[in-house]
């Protein structure tokens, strides 16, 4: 049996499979996980629209019954926003057990790249990858995201990590695994919502085509892992630093109090600041995952071409 069996490629997803039309791939925990219904739903919507308008396909990556899924029905997108924190979030350990069950899962950075890298596409645009969580020296709390940029042969275009976390072990770990940083137009890494950090990047490049042509040189000489592209949140959308620092504070201070941790700790995070902000925090983070989806789309059209 070979691993297709267990994925279902959408009919949108698969023409453009077959006639080598630009895909971006898009996540589902930020759908259950990552903002409140109904702004999850529209959001989803809204990216797939961005993605549609910019000349490519939208392949939005769950786990529905137990199936993989390349490429989401509105209904399933509706389904995993109302289904909220009630859906597993799955990341790349817990697929087998998904999918023996037969149940439903939203994926993480990790599973996703995993289940678009099984349909053929390697571009994918997401709000910001996990990373290496701050006090890691004791928790030793690291995102599977990073093992799986350095495994699986997809580019993910995101707002660099997420503010919550430790961004220099991050970049560190990112290093020591192989996986670039690039910074779109930029030489310091995004943090979120913030348009910059106290961090390098590896590279900057300022075209979606220098992207494509280092990912197509990558790959073609079979060199095995992922990239990350990190595109700054847009100016007029970023958020003050001090006040997007001071929320990460406590909203760290609480989780520690109340014992969050592991897979929980991040969605905790997000929605705390979310609320410490009085939701700016959620507008900026609907503007860059929009503005990945653009980016994206640039460079999986490149990419095609370079392939061709």
């Amino acid at each position: 049996m070979s691993h297709t069996s267990y994925l279902d490629i959408s009919p949108e997803v698969q023409h453009a499979l077959n006639h080598g039309l630009p895909i971006v791939a898009l996540e589902s925990t930020i759908i259950s996980h990552g903002m409140p219904y109904p702004q999850n739903v529209a959001t989803a919507m809204q990216v797939e629209a961005e993605v549609r308008a910019h000349g490519a396909v939208p392949a939005t990556i769950a786990i529905v019954d137990g199936r993989l899924k390349a490429g989401l029905s509105t209904e399933h997108i509706e389904a995993l926003g109302r289904g909220g924190r009630d859906v597993v979030k799955v990341s790349r350990r817990d697929i087998p057990f998904i999918v023996a069950a037969g149940t439903t899962g939203a994926t993480t950075v990790a599973s996703t790249m995993v289940i678009a890298a099984m349909a053929g596409i390697s571009v994918f645009a997401t709000g910001g990858i996990g990373g290496v969580h701050r006090n890691a020296q004791q928790s030793f709390d690291v995102s599977a995201d990073l093992q799986e940029l350095a495994q699986t042969p997809v580019a993910v275009v995101c707002a660099g990590a997420k503010s919550i976390l430790d961004l220099g072990l991050t970049l560190e770990y990112l290093e020591t695994h192989g996986v670039p940083v690039v910074g779109y137009r930029t030489h310091k890494l995004p943090a979120f919502f913030t348009q910059d950090s106290a961090f390098s990047v590896d590279y900057r490049l300022d075209s979606s085509l220098e992207i494509a042509k280092v990912l197509h040189a990558k790959w073609a000489m079979n060199l095995k892992g992922g990239m990350v592209i990190a595109n700054p949140i847009p100016e007029e959308f970023a958020m003050p630093r001090a006040v997007i620092d001071s929320a990460i504070e406590q909203a760290l201070l609480e989780a520690q109090q109340q014992g969050v941790g592991g897979k929980e700790s991040t969605p905790f995070l997000l929605a705390r600041v979310c609320d410490l902000t009085g939701g700016d925090s959620l507008a900026a983070n609907i503007q860059l995952v929009l503005n990945n989806a653009r980016l994206a789309c640039a460079i999986a059209s490149e990419l095609r071409q370079l392939s061709q």
